[in-house]
């Protein structure tokens, strides 16, 4: 599934279609198509992973869920979940979830839990994380009321640099280190940004997929971790297990 950086990326590639009115809509999502024609587009945004299509009293939100892509102005030869036709160009998604959210937008989003934002909240984070003593860090930094926006590369990699092992309790965790991963989440996703822009992402992958610790020379381990089942790549000699 795409992370909240990719998200970003998305939005600005599809700017050119700010301000420009739907000529057709169409796809195989289960939408009603007719409320989107002749309708023009007033701003793109992102919560998280979520990519938000916003007209006037409605929203389109879109998910691109483990294997969802996208096309701007040509077409894979699948049928798209959606498929926007512009005056000059148009937009098709594939593989995705696509919902209409009726009305105003702040009623379905709390913008500063998404880390990428300029409204994030670090303190709501750690005020969150207090509530969840018992929870595995690993689903922690996967929750997205928490850290939306943060996937499973970014977890990986947070989680190797603050020197944490996934499987740890949160409540044993020392607070200056969950301080640590919460303002981390926020930073590894900006620089995942700026590398995938330049085609470096991994090339900068200091732990996701690796087979040997860069800093222990000894060898990774990769299992699935927590409730969300999700592959943990992590060094039992670096990374520290709070139980």
């Amino acid at each position: 599934m795409p992370e909240g950086p990719s998200i970003l990326i998305l939005k600005e590639e599809v700017k050119q279609f700010n301000g420009q009115k739907v000529i057709s809509a169409s796809g195989t999502s289960t939408i009603d198509f007719s409320r989107l024609t002749d309708k023009t587009i007033k701003a793109f945004k992102t919560w998280g992973k979520h990519f938000l299509i916003c007209f006037d009293s409605f929203t389109i939100k879109i998910q691109l869920l483990m294997f969802g892509t996208y096309k701007i102005n040509e077409r894979k030869t699948a049928k798209p979940r959606l498929s926007l036709v512009f005056e000059d160009g148009e937009l098709n998604f594939y593989t995705c979830s696509v919902k209409i959210l009726n009305g105003d937008l702040n009623s379905y989003y709390d913008w500063s839990s998404d880390v990428m934002n300029e409204n994030w909240n670090p303190k709501k984070a750690q005020n969150k994380l207090e509530k969840m003593s018992d929870t595995m860090i690993c689903d922690a930094v996967l929750d997205q009321e928490i850290f939306a926006g943060v996937g499973n590369i970014i977890k990986n990699e947070v989680l190797y640099r603050c020197y944490i092992h996934p499987e740890s309790i949160i409540g044993k965790i020392p607070q200056d280190e969950i301080s640590q991963i919460i303002a981390e989440c926020s930073i590894y996703s900006f620089e995942f940004l700026y590398w995938k822009k330049k085609s470096e992402l991994k090339q900068n992958w200091k732990i996701y997929t690796k087979k040997i610790c860069q800093r222990c020379n000894l060898p990774i381990q990769c299992r699935k971790t927590g409730v969300s089942k999700r592959n943990s790549f992590f060094c039992t000699n670096c990374q520290q297990l709070y139980k």
